[in-house]
């Protein structure tokens, strides 16, 4: 069998940082739906926290297939817990300032910069699962099948969410839902088609 053309320990350190960056999802979505006013939004982020919390068991059934521990905690993994709360503190802060627009606001750009770390984290896994061979081909492939598709939707879509908001706060022509999600975008590409299409939507 040909040997797969990577480094195991630090697959193992993306594997514990995905699980902690999915766990700090689901903290990052509870805070986010209290700050949505707009129903839409709110209906969007709830979807997207049940889907992170089915990611944290597909990334767990990874976990027991490569007999990893998921309580070890590495620098990594700990600088990633770091981020999750501080995205949630900003939130909270947003909130008890008074203003539930800008809480909103700040609530979309913690979502993005939260889904920036984590469709990163599958990419990568992707990655690995193009080296790998054999099992753990396998199981990585499957993971990543499973999930790819939810984390660009989470991604692009919020991205466009947030842009939108922030265009009707200046005062300034929104489309709400935002293109991404009428368009229902799933790829970079076509993330890029319907931010440059959103004029004709107007």
């Amino acid at each position: 069998m040909a040997r797969a053309k990577y480094d195991k320990s630090q697959m193992h350190e993306l594997l514990y940082q995905a699980l902690e960056t999915e766990l700090g999802g689901e903290q990052v979505y509870l805070q986010a739906i209290e700050c949505a006013v707009n129903d839409d939004l709110r209906e969007e982020w709830n979807e997207y926290l049940e889907e992170t919390r089915t990611h944290q068991e597909i990334l767990l059934q990874e976990f027991e297939a490569f007999g990893l521990d998921p309580e070890v905690r590495t620098p990594g993994r700990e600088i990633v817990a770091h981020h999750g709360r501080a995205l949630v503190e900003a939130m909270v802060m947003a909130q008890e300032a008074g203003d539930p627009m800008a809480a909103q606001l700040v609530a979309g750009e913690c979502v993005v910069l939260a889904e920036t770390k984590d469709h990163l984290n599958w990419e990568l896994i992707g990655y690995l699962a193009d080296r790998a061979t054999g099992d753990e081909k396998q199981v990585l492939k499957a993971a990543h099948d499973k999930v790819e598709k939810q984390e660009d939707h989470h991604l692009y879509h919020t991205t466009g969410w947030t842009r939108e908001l922030w265009l009707e706060s200046l005062g300034m022509p929104a489309v709400l839902p935002p293109p991404e999600e009428v368009r229902n975008v799933e790829t970079a590409i076509g993330a890029a088609r319907a931010e440059k299409a959103r004029s004709d939507m107007l």
